[in-house]
């Protein structure tokens, strides 16, 4: 029989709340997968049923509520639909057209769920289901993620320019640039990260969908499927080979304290599609001997920039990110120049509970300019947090922070060095996950906790403009 004719000639015609807005069309992210509402598919045939697959931008996986509470999708064109008029728990979910007939009204609810109208029931991966192709249906709400939608705004174009590109066209270039979530470069359609799983020690490389856009997650899963994987390497895209080995491997050899992150401790949605994060715990550490490859030393001035989490931090020494020495000891104050993130504050001059963002400099984690309070500093325990650190190796550094998923930046110190580190002495290596004196045999401690999603160095001081679009870049990727 015909969907057409099963459905209800006498169907109640409705209308939303007059205060409903309507909204522009976008993803539908499952909390549970980070995979998006989907109409099966990618047509626009009247019957296709919705399930998850992967984010992909494309018309098929964006929906809009509108102000008379339908839920459109494929261009406004079709609506989202209860087959057939039920209103039982199991109820297929598919497209059709518009009609204003009850069974194609939806609220979308503070709590993220998505209820019809009619039935009360919620818009339910079935079976709690995380793979692509499962099946969005009706059933009871239970308040469980599966059930749980995230509006997300569409990705940037691939394509488009990156943190990378915004530095370049500010005068200052990005000379190493690393991520597991996504490319840096509009152009940049290479390799982000390596994982390496448990059962054979076999590797692969992780790349992105497409040039200059996101991590091509569904190729790890594969890959991973069944036994365990760590991430080895962040490669570095700036084409100087400031790639980041894990502190143990054969690349970073000598280490006693260090050992690869796993690859599969948080996924998470950017750019409306599933990626992974860079999940650091102590006993983690990367790192690169960059100082023949562009890194700035001695007193010459740079910038950094990372993307990391508020949420998964700790007070143990050091969540490093930047230049750091290449001998791994602590040598002397200014021989480092990294942005640190977590709850110990050394000197004072600190907010709140943490975390904040502050500058190792070696020798010292600065709030500030000094061991004074610093009334600027401010905590971010949010869950993904922009810090940034710039110093022009001679008299000023300045330290920047804010929410990477909306806001501007705030200006958390400008202004002196700390005294004694005029001039700075960068050694040029570079560090990922803990302090520059970590981790051959009688070095420092291991014993931070982070999570490092994005970050990039710069050689030149970067202006504050150029800091404004970097974050307008980062929050337009979508982190959710």
């Amino acid at each position: 029989m015909a969907l057409l004719a099963m459905l209800s000639a006498t169907a109640q015609t409705w209308s939303a709340p007059a205060s409903a807005p309507a909204s522009a069309p976008a993803p539908l992210v499952s909390q549970a997968s980070g995979r998006c509402l989907d109409v099966r598919g990618n047509v626009d045939t009247p019957g296709s049923a919705l399930e998850i697959q992967d984010c992909d931008n494309q018309p098929n996986q964006a929906f809009e509520f509108t102000s008379a509470g339908e839920l459109r999708t494929m261009s406004g064109t079709r609506c989202v639909d209860a087959y057939d008029n039920r209103t039982a728990p199991g109820t297929p979910v598919i497209i059709w057209s518009c009609n204003g007939q009850s069974n194609q009204a939806w609220r979308q609810n503070a709590d993220g769920s998505v209820t019809g109208v009619q039935s009360g029931l919620c818009l339910d991966v079935s079976g709690a289901g995380t793979t692509n192709g499962t099946a969005v249906i009706l059933w009871t709400c239970n308040g469980q993620s599966n059930q749980k939608w995230t509006t997300s705004t569409p990705p940037p174009a691939p394509g488009g320019p990156g943190p990378c590109d915004l530095y370049a066209a500010g005068g200052t270039p990005c000379v190493a640039a690393h991520s597991t979530v996504r490319a840096l470069y509009g152009s940049y359609g290479g390799s982000l990260y390596q994982v390496r799983r448990a059962s054979d020690n076999a590797t692969r490389n992780i790349g992105v969908r497409a040039a200059g856009g996101f991590a091509d997650a569904a190729a790890q899963d594969s890959f991973c499927g069944g036994t365990s994987c760590v991430i080895t390497v962040v490669y570095d895209q700036s084409g100087r080979g400031n790639d980041l080995w894990y502190q143990g491997s054969a690349q970073v050899p000598g280490s006693s304290q260090s050992s690869p992150a796993k690859a599969t401790s948080e996924s998470l949605t950017a750019g409306g599609t599933k990626v992974y994060s860079l999940y650091i715990n102590p006993g983690n550490s990367y790192w690169r001997d960059g100082h023949l490859t562009g890194v700035p030393t001695g007193s010459a001035p740079e910038g950094a920039y990372m993307v990391t989490s508020g949420t998964h931090v700790n007070s143990g020494c050091c969540f490093d990110y930047g230049n750091s020495e290449t001998t791994r000891k602590a040598d002397a104050a200014g021989a480092m120049d990294a942005i640190n993130f977590g709850t110990q504050c050394w000197f004072g001059g600190c907010s709140g509970s943490g975390p904040w963002v502050q500058a190792d400099l070696e020798w010292g984690l600065y709030s500030g300019g000094s061991q004074s309070w610093n009334p600027n500093q401010r905590a971010f325990p949010v869950k993904f947090v922009t810090a940034m650190l710039k110093n022009n190796g001679t008299s000023r550094f300045a330290l920047k922070g804010g929410n990477a998923q909306s806001g501007s930046l705030t200006t958390l110190w400008d202004g002196a060095l700390p005294a004694g580190y005029s001039p700075m002495r960068k050694q040029g290596a570079i560090v990922l996950g803990s302090g520059g004196d970590c981790c051959k045999p009688g070095g420092g401690a291991n014993l931070s906790a982070g999570t490092f999603y994005e970050g990039a160095i710069v050689a030149g001081y970067p202006s504050d403009a150029t800091d404004n679009a970097v974050q307008a870049n980062i929050i337009a990727a979508g982190y959710r």
